[in-house]
């Protein structure tokens, strides 16, 4: 088992992380009935997508001996109605070194092949920006 989730009422969830017993938890957003007091499900997918995009690229940069640590992404979902789903991710990841052409590229294919990316359905849209430290 990965994760449990409890429903605590009022449009709002816990989950707890088995392994590690570390809790979120989520709201229903304030335009879907919600109080919007944390991440919503679609938000969390969202953000999924550059946590998993950065970590795979920490994966990469450290084979290849590069440090990442503090490059950060900003994150923005898109929802669409008929049927209410996510239409749009876009992510603008701040890399905080600078790097070669061959780095750059060998790290932004890393991320877009991340098992997020991968995951998603093909009508999300994935606008994914980079921009490095000059």
């Amino acid at each position: 088992m990965t994760s449990e989730v409890i429903y605590l009422g009022d449009l709002r969830t816990k989950s707890t992380h088995i392994a590690s017993q570390s809790e979120i938890l989520s709201d229903a957003p304030i335009d879907n009935n919600g109080k919007g007091e944390a991440f919503s499900p679609t938000d969390y997918v969202a953000n999924a997508l550059a946590s998993c995009m950065l970590t795979i690229m920490g994966i990469k940069a450290r084979e290849m001996n590069v440090d990442i640590s503090q490059s950060r992404a900003e994150v923005t979902k898109i929802m669409q109605s008929e049927p209410r789903r996510i239409g749009e991710i876009e992510v603008k990841i701040f890399m905080s070194l600078q790097a070669d052409i061959k780095t750059k590229t060998i790290l932004e294919n890393a991320a877009k092949a991340c098992p997020v990316a991968k995951s998603l359905h093909p009508d999300i849209v994935q606008k994914i920006e980079f921009i490095w430290k000059n």
